[in-house]
């Protein structure tokens, strides 16, 4: 099966390469370090510590583990790999120079290998579940410790890989380390072929989120600034198709708050310009953060089209959607919105991260609307009623906090590894 896992591989290499040449079109940061992904044109590393984070959410989630490993670790370098340019500029933004970035190669021998002979790890980790036989397989040949971080796996995505089980047995059997966010999550793993001897249950790394001290007061300063005394929402990695529902809502709002002003910050920075157009044409008057001019009386969005700003952002609002839940996209981090402490709402479409918007949808500490009115009714109800706003932080606050600890668990996996 591993042959003919290869031999596909091969065949994809063309449509791989034609995906990031058309996305460049629109969007030059795909462009950026491209032969990356081919395993081409990486800067040489000895005894590098590295994480893998997919995107911009993985790379939040593992900011507190890469800020521990350099300081427990001053003298390696760290690498941290991404799939996305919008990953790759979280990473930058964040961190600066002080670890090495680069894109993960295509799932192809021939980039994975030349990808282990510039990088050298001495241990490998892997935010969630990524399943990559052949870069799973590397690291086991190489003797490279790999660990699969808040590893989780969902019952549907179990019976897909069972279809290919004498694949992901061998992937599995490499001496993987996999620590998985709950008890359900390790058993789904043991009955893919994950050892029971490495496989243990440290809980969501997320959860020990990690913000900048500032955070809430430089919030508080930018609404100070640039739209003091106005009631403010947001509405957070949008896609395509919630916009459209988002401004809806955002006109109903303005009915009984008319002097209120909606952030608006897409996922993609290459839909700033759409999205831009979008608002014009639904006929609100709109304000751009990347050109720093005064948010005046009369406008009624702000378009957040800058990168790392969201957190900032968000402790600059009232009330918080975080989108892609209100179409089928999966829902993006409700933990973000928690820490900096504004009541959140979330639509239904939440199966990225299932497990963690049950649990604030239980408590009340975030509100499901399930449409464009739904959410209007709620950003108004929540407006008119502090004490509500209040109890919905002070519930997050606590889920946080009872929840922490999985970075210890982990660090403590991680340091018999590093040699």
């Amino acid at each position: 099966m591993r042959l003919a896992y290869n031999l596909l591989s091969y065949l994809l290499l063309l449509p791989y390469a034609l995906y990031f040449l058309l996305r460049g079109v629109g969007n030059r940061r795909y462009w950026h370090k491209l032969g990356e992904r081919f395993g081409l044109g990486y800067a040489r590393l000895e005894d590098s510590i590295w994480v893998h984070a997919v995107s911009v959410g993985e790379v939040v989630a593992a900011t507190p583990l890469i800020r521990a490993l350099k300081t427990a670790y001053p003298d390696r370098p760290l690498l941290v790999t991404t799939v996305t340019p919008t990953g790759a500029a979280r990473v930058a933004a964040t961190f600066g120079g002080d670890v090495d970035h680069a894109y993960i190669p295509f799932e192809n021998p021939d980039a994975i290998n030349r990808f282990f002979a510039n990088k050298k790890p001495l241990i490998a980790m892997i935010m969630e579940t990524e399943i990559w036989p052949n870069l799973y397989h590397g690291c086991g040949v190489r003797q490279i410790p790999l660990v699969l971080i808040s590893a989780r796996i969902s019952p549907k995505s179990v019976k897909n890989y069972r279809r290919l089980l004498p694949l992901f047995r061998d992937t599995l059997s490499h001496g993987i380390i996999i620590a998985a966010q709950t008890e359900s999550d390790a058993e789904r793993f043991l009955s893919l072929g994950a050892s029971p001897e490495r496989t243990r249950v440290t809980g969501n790394i997320k959860f020990d989120i990690d913000l900048p001290d500032s955070i809430n007061a430089d919030g508080h300063a930018l609404r100070a600034t640039l739209f003091p005394d106005r009631p403010v929402w947001i509405a957070a990695s949008t896609h395509e198709g919630e916009e459209i529902q988002v401004l809806d809502a955002h006109r109903e709002v303005l009915k009984t708050y008319p002097d209120t002003l909606l952030i608006l910050v897409p996922r993609h920075p290459e839909r700033f310009r759409s999205v831009e157009e979008l608002v014009e044409k639904q006929g609100f008057a709109q304000t751009l953060r990347s050109r720093q001019s005064p948010v005046s009386a009369d406008c009624q969005v702000f378009l957040g089209d800058t990168m790392g700003e969201v957190p900032l952002f968000y402790a600059a609002s009232d009330v918080a959607f975080v989108g892609g839940s209100l179409v089928p996209i999966g829902g993006h981090n409700l933990l973000e919105p928690a820490a900096v402490g504004v009541s959140m709402l979330s639509g239904p479409h939440v199966f990225n991260a299932e497990e963690i918007a049950r649990m604030f949808f239980r408590l009340g500490a975030c509100r499901r609307v399930e449409s464009s009115s739904e959410l209007a009714a709620s950003v108004v109800e929540l407006f008119a009623d502090s004490d509500a706003r209040r109890q919905m932080r002070v519930l997050a606050a606590e889920l946080l906090e009872n929840n922490r600890g999985a970075l210890d668990r982990l660090m403590g996996m991680i340091r018999p590894l590093v040699r």
